[in-house]
C-alpha cells in the first residue's frame, strides 16, 4: 500500500519539484498540496495523509504553528524542510519540539544538480517516518521543562510528558547497577533532539560523570542545538571542540560533519569526517574510543534513531565490561538504533525515555 503524502510549501516551484520526486516512487502517492499552514491543517484533517512535508516560512500561518495544531488534532509524521543556517537550525529545533519527526535541508541547488541523490534521500525519509510512532497523540506534547533560571538554581522541574498513548508499556526493568563511571556516552539519530532534551533536563547540576553526546545532525545545527540544551538543562552543554576536557556536569555534543573521540587522559579529539563512514558524527567511532580509553567504566545509552549506528561500538564496550542501555520501542520515534542493540543482545537494560534520566542519576550518584 502506497504511503500517502501531503506536500506543504508556499513556493509553487518547490511544491511541484517535491511532488515530482515523490511521485517517481511507485510506493508513494502525493494525495494533496497546500501553500500555507492553515491549508495544511484543513488538508491533513480531510485527506489523513501518512506523512506531511512542511516548509517553515509561509503566509497565513507558519510551519511550526501548523505542526503544533496538526499534532493536537490529527497526529501525523511531519518532515520539515529547513535552511542550513543558524536561524534555520533554531527554527528546525522549534519544529521538532512542536512534534515534527525529522528534517531535510531545503537546497534548491541540490535539487537541480543532484536529482537522483535528492530523490533517494527524500523518498527514504518519507518511507522511514511513515513507520514512526508519531501518530500516537502522546507524542504531540513536547517535554515540559522549567525556565533556565529555575533549572540552574536546582528548583524542581515540571513533570515529564506522558508516554505515547496506545503504546504498550515496556516490561519492568531492574534498577541500574551503581558504579563510579568515568564517562556517560549517549548516541541517537531521528527523534534524538527531543529525546536528549527529555533525558538531560532530568540530570542535576552536580551530576558526577562527564557526558558525551552523538546526534546525527548537520554541521550548521550542532552549535545551535548545544546552546539550546545548555539553556534548558541544569548541567552545562556545549558543542565539543578539539582539546576539550571531560569533566563532571558537562555534556559535550559532537560537532556535525566531524568525528569525536575520547582518550584516557580525559581529552576530546575532533577529527575530520571520514568519507568512508555514513554518519558524521558516528556513534560507533565515539563508543569505540570510549571502550579503549575507559574499559569497563563507561555507561552507554542508545536512543531513538534509524539504522544501526552504535551497535559495533556497543559491542566493543561490552567486550571491555562496560554497561549499555537501549531505549524501549514504545517511546522511540524510530526503533532502529536501539533495536539493533537489543537484537545483538548487547543491552544490559531497556528503559522508557522518561525513565532514562532518573536511572542515570541512580547509576552514577
Amino acid at each position: 500500500m502506497a504511503v500517502k503524502v501531503l506536500v506543504v510549501d508556499d513556493s509553487g516551484f518547490f511544491r511541484r519539484r517535491v511532488t515530482e520526486i515523490l511521485s517517481s516512487d511507485p510506493a508513494i502517492q502525493v494525495v494533496g498540496t497546500a501553500n500555507n499552514g492553515r491549508e495544511a491543517i484543513d488538508q491533513a484533517l480531510a485527506l489523513k495523509p501518512d506523512v506531511i512535508t512542511m516548509d517553515y516560512e509561509m503566509p497565513m500561518m507558519d510551519g511550526i504553528t501548523a505542526v503544533r495544531q496538526i499534532m493536537q488534532r490529527c497526529p501525523t509524521p511531519v518532515l520539515m524542510f529547513s535552511s542550513l543556517t543558524h536561524e534555520g537550525a533554531r527554527v528546525t529545533l522549534d519544529a521538532l519540539d512542536a512534534g515534527a519527526v525529522d528534517y531535510l535541508p531545503k537546497n534548491f541547488e541540490d535539487i537541480s544538480r543532484n536529482p537522483e541523490k535528492v530523490k533517494q534521500l527524500l523518498c527514504e525519509k518519507v518511507h522511514t517516518i511513515s513507520r514512526s510512532n508519531r501518530r500516537y497523540s502522546g507524542f504531540a506534547q513536547p517535554a515540559t521543562v522549567a525556565a533556565p533560571a529555575a533549572l540552574r538554581s536546582g528548583a524542581p522541574t515540571s513533570a515529564p510528558a506522558a508516554a505515547p498513548r496506545g503504546a504498550a508499556p515496556s516490561p519492568s526493568q531492574p534498577s541500574p547497577r551503581r558504579k563510579a563511571y568515568k564517562l556517560v556516552a549517549i548516541g541517537t539519530s531521528t527523534g534524538g533532539p527531543v529525546a536528549l532534551q527529555r533525558v538531560l533536563t532530568q540530570l542535576p547540576a552536580g551530576f558526577p560523570a562527564p557526558i558525551v553526546l552523538i546526534q546525527h545532525m548537520p554541521a550548521a545545527f550542532t552549535k545551535a542545538f548545544a546552546d539550546r540544551l545548555d539553556k534548558l538543562c541544569k548541567i552545562n552543554v556545549k558543542e565539543a571542540e578539539d582539546g576539550d576536557q571531560l569533566r563532571p556536569g558537562l555534556a559535550l555534543l559532537a560537532p556535525g560533519g566531524k568525528q569525536m573521540m575520547v582518550d584516557g587522559r580525559g581529552c576530546v579529539r575532533i577529527l575530520p569526517g571520514d568519507e568512508r563512514l555514513n554518519y558524521k558524527p558516528c556513534v560507533d567511532v565515539t563508543f569505540g574510543s570510549a571502550a579503549k580509553a575507559y574499559q569497563d567504566k563507561v555507561l552507554a545509552v542508545v536512543l531513538t534513531g534509524m539504522g544501526a549506528d552504535g551497535r559495533e561500538g556497543a559491542r566493543l564496550l561490552k567486550q571491555s565490561g562496560s554497561q549499555v542501555w537501549a531505549q524501549d520501542e514504545a517511546s522511540c520515534v524510530i526503533y532502529g538504533m536501539p533495536m539493533a542493540i537489543v537484537k545483538a543482545n548487547l543491552n544490559d537494560a531497556v528503559y522508557g525515555l522518561d525513565d532514562i534520566g532518573r536511572h542515570l542519576v541512580e547509576a552514577c550518584i
